[in-house]
């Protein structure tokens, strides 16, 4: 009995874990050949655009720049400590003296041996410690852009361009976005701790969701009336 419920676990959350990479994998593609066909990718070309336009006009729009980018360093920091607050508690609740194999008596069918228990609430606390990682990496980028978006062009460096400092704030947001879909897979491995059908039928049906944010038919459809085959050439992602 113990032998099958660990096969399904073997079999089920490697399913589901294969589920969310392939739509990642896919969505990726998409970004990286036809980027106005993803709510990621007009983003980033209007991220690149807008740090041109501030460029340009630096002595008008300097404030402008400042606030807006610490608008974005607090996102990232608001949302570093929840991840690591979340990694504390799970690390706290895994140090105490509480059995967590309790509350797992009536589960959902799958493995509940103390290592099986062990292998999910570790699962879950290195999603959230990659969350905050990549949080932090935004914070990086995004408080180099700061400086870097400053810089008179009569004393920058020639390759301290819109086009490089665009690929600078682009790279700390795409470290912020990974750092949310880290917390959007960390509902599969939640319901993991009650068997792993719960961890299938939730990455079957997180994938559609995450495609309805990442494809906007709105956003895509008002893109298309417009002829953007020039800027989608002048910022590529």
């Amino acid at each position: 009995m113990v032998w099958s419920r660990s096969m399904l676990d073997a079999v089920l959350v490697p399913v589901a874990i294969l589920i969310i990479v392939a739509y990642h994998i896919f969505l990726l593609y998409k970004i990286r050949k036809d980027p106005l066909q993803t709510v990621i990718g007009i983003n980033n070309i209007a991220k690149r655009a807008w740090v041109r336009s501030i460029m340009k006009d630096m002595d008008k729009k300097n404030i402008l720049a400042v606030q807006t980018l610490r608008n974005s360093i607090m996102a990232s920091t608001l949302m570093a400590s929840t991840a690591i607050l979340l990694t504390s508690g799970v690390a706290a609740f895994l140090s105490s003296n509480y059995s967590v194999k309790r509350p797992l008596e009536s589960a959902v069918y799958g493995a509940r041996d103390d290592f099986s228990v062990a292998v999910k609430f570790l699962s879950l606390l290195a999603c959230f410690l990659f969350s905050f990682l990549c949080y932090m990496q935004s914070i990086r980028f995004v408080n180099n852009v700061n400086y870097l978006i400053n810089v008179p062009p009569s004393y920058g460096s020639p390759l301290i361009t819109p086009e490089f400092v665009g690929d600078v704030l682009v790279r700390g947001f795409a470290f912020y976005s990974i750092g949310t879909r880290a917390f959007y897979v960390a509902f599969p491995l939640l319901l993991w701790i009650y068997g792993p059908i719960p961890v299938l039928l939730c990455s079957i049906a997180l994938v559609p969701v995450l495609y309805h944010l990442d494809v906007s038919g709105d956003v895509v459809g008002a893109v298309r009336d417009v002829d953007e085959k020039p800027v989608n050439q002048q910022f590529m992602v």
